[in-house]
């Protein structure tokens, strides 16, 4: 069983029963407890849990901090549920950023993971609503022509985080601008004298379609050609493998030939791999290749840092919590759609 998965189902059992025990959870788990030990360690930095002695307990809110807060039915604070696909890679900065928001409100957030399941994120949300909820913020995990679902089930105000609607039904969003961040990329690349950049897209993200256009709109500002030539797209480590190396191998073999400046790699895991795979081919990085990595969360930790496009999952997770606080307090109000930029944190790939 992968980290993530287990960091899911110490979750589900933290909300299930109120508190867990990290032996018998190794039992239940079949691994051992320093293990699980360690992973309730990883969900208390993150605040997703609280450490006590021999096991852990949902986290503790903060107290409440000055600033005006909604209004509250008389003898029950707010409650927000929050539903993000996972635990681990990306979402940990977003489920922060809200938890911090909702306790400066005085609002209780109730934690979700759908494990990228469509059936698992209905019926968590049916069971906050069952819950009395107030509202919610919802990180679709479905296709793209699914990701309204909630519109005709649910009977409370909702935001959707990091998704955006594919229809005008005029639903609240707070996304990162990914298209701005791909042509930050873009920018920091051409600036260093790259001319030839590629780009090494992950077909499974929801982001995928906003980075290709950033890439391409950057290409164009730069006056190099946008005609996707260098583009090479991935599939996920769990689907297509022999794609997967193929695609893998074709980039590898421009880069090791000259064909290739430089890339800009979705996503962070991806990056890395490509880093290993170009230096045992004897490709120096960044004096052959320059790379860009999307994400930033684990770039810095390669073997050569690698410079990234940051999204602000944080300041993402933050303004959720404020855009469905200024909803529930005045639901007449006009509806917003918030994008935020993302930062290009630059490292040794790229200079």
């Amino acid at each position: 069983m992968h980290a993530e998965e287990r960091h899911q189902e110490i979750l589900h059992r933290v909300r299930e029963r109120g508190s867990i025990r990290v032996t018998d959870v190794a039992a239940e788990l079949n691994v051992s407890p320093i293990t699980i030990r360690r992973d309730v360690e990883a969900l208390a930095e993150r605040g997703l849990v609280t450490r006590v002695h021999g096991g852990a307990v949902p986290p503790e809110p903060r107290p409440e901090q000055a600033g005006p807060a909604p209004s509250r039915q008389p003898g029950r604070d707010l409650a927000v549920g929050l539903i993000v696909p996972a635990a681990d890679y990306y979402y940990p900065e977003v489920i922060k950023g809200a938890r911090e928001a909702a306790a400066e409100r005085g609002i209780r957030l109730v934690l979700g993971i759908s494990q990228y399941s469509p059936d698992e994120e209905r019926a968590q949300a049916r069971q906050m609503l069952s819950d009395g909820v107030d509202g919610l913020l919802i990180t679709p995990c479905g296709p793209p022509g699914a990701r309204d679902w909630p519109a005709a089930e649910l009977n409370v105000p909702y935001v959707l985080v990091e998704r955006r609607p594919d229809d005008d039904t005029g639903v609240e969003r707070v996304v990162t601008d990914h298209v701005h961040g791909a042509r930050l990329a873009v920018r920091h690349l051409r600036d260093t004298d790259r001319e030839v950049i590629g780009l090494l897209l992950r077909e499974d993200s929801p982001h995928s379609a906003l980075v290709l256009e950033g890439y391409r709109a950057g290409l164009a500002a730069a006056g190099l050609p946008a005609d996707d030539s260098g583009l090479y797209r991935l599939p996920p480590p769990g689907g297509d493998t022999a794609e997967r190396e193929r695609v893998l191998a074709r980039f590898t073999d421009a880069a090791a030939g000259g064909r290739l400046e430089a890339a800009v790699v979705h996503n962070d895991h991806d990056a890395i791999v490509v880093l290993q795979r170009l230096r045992s081919r004897g490709v120096q990085v960044p004096e052959d290749v320059a790379i860009v990595a999307y994400d930033d969360e684990v770039a810095a930790l390669a073997d050569i840092p690698l410079t990234a496009v940051a999204p602000p999952k944080h300041a993402v997770g933050a303004a959720a919590v404020e855009l469905i606080a200024g909803r529930l307090a005045d639901p007449t109000r006009p509806r917003h759609r918030i994008e935020i930029l993302p930062e290009l944190h630059v490292r040794a790939s790229s200079v």
